[in-house]
């Protein structure tokens, strides 16, 4: 049985360049960030750490299902299987989030829910260490490897960075709506928690209809296929 990443070395993952090595990197921080928030007292400083834990689990799940999963199911020969379970986590997660978002701070339910996500997030980074990455890595050499995390770094880089219930998992839908998406979320990460602007509310009408745009070109896409 292929062996976990967690307790590969950098060089056995392919280097610091390869996806292994990058998707590890961020699952470390999401793991030490999770920590540092339970551990917060401060209000303010524990919204801080969660927005920022957020942010990397969007971008990177994004990054994952736009470049990584294809990969996955082009090159093992259970990728269909293995990938669908990790999609069926991500949407999970992505459900509670959405929810993490509508309440106040101060609600419980808030709270329960983000220990819920907490704890999807970390069973989904040992499902993709120990049974997915595994797997592709017993299937590309190094350059491959290489040429994946540059990809994958590149997506997640320019990804959305918020939750987005009802938007595909997979190709091409995903990735038609990633551009306006992005945008759109890392407008409203700009703006922070204040009350927009006149200027910041007309950006934002303009991205959704961005996102109302590239809705209707993933429909149209999907009766083509």
């Amino acid at each position: 049985m292929p062996r976990t990443i967690a307790e590969q070395t950098v060089e056995e993952l392919g280097g610091q360049d390869s996806v292994l090595a990058r998707q590890r990197r961020d699952h470390v921080q999401m793991d030490r960030m999770m920590d540092e928030y339970q551990v917060l007292a401060d209000g303010e400083d524990r919204e801080r750490v969660l927005k920022e834990i957020v942010q990397l689990v969007f971008s990177h799940a994004f990054a994952e299902e736009t470049v990584l999963w294809p990969a996955v199911r082009h090159s093992v020969a259970d990728g269909q299987e293995l990938t669908s379970r990790v999609e069926d986590e991500h949407q999970q997660i992505n459900d509670l989030v959405a929810d993490i978002e509508r309440f106040e701070p101060a609600d419980p339910e808030r709270e329960e829910r983000v220990r819920l996500a907490f704890a999807l997030i970390r069973q989904d980074i040992r499902d993709e260490e120990d049974l997915l990455l595994p797997q592709l890595q017993h299937t590309m050499d190094t350059a491959q490897l290489r040429r994946l995390g540059s990809a994958w770094e590149a997506v997640r880089r320019t990804a959305p960075t918020h939750p987005h219930p009802v938007v595909p998992r997979r190709p091409p839908g995903n990735a038609v709506l990633g551009v306006p998406l992005s945008l759109f979320d890392r407008t409203r990460d700009a703006l922070g928690s204040g009350s927009p602007t006149a200027t910041a509310k007309k950006v934002l009408t303009a991205l959704a209809g961005l996102l109302v745009a590239a809705t209707w070109a993933v429909a149209f896409l999907r009766k083509r296929r």
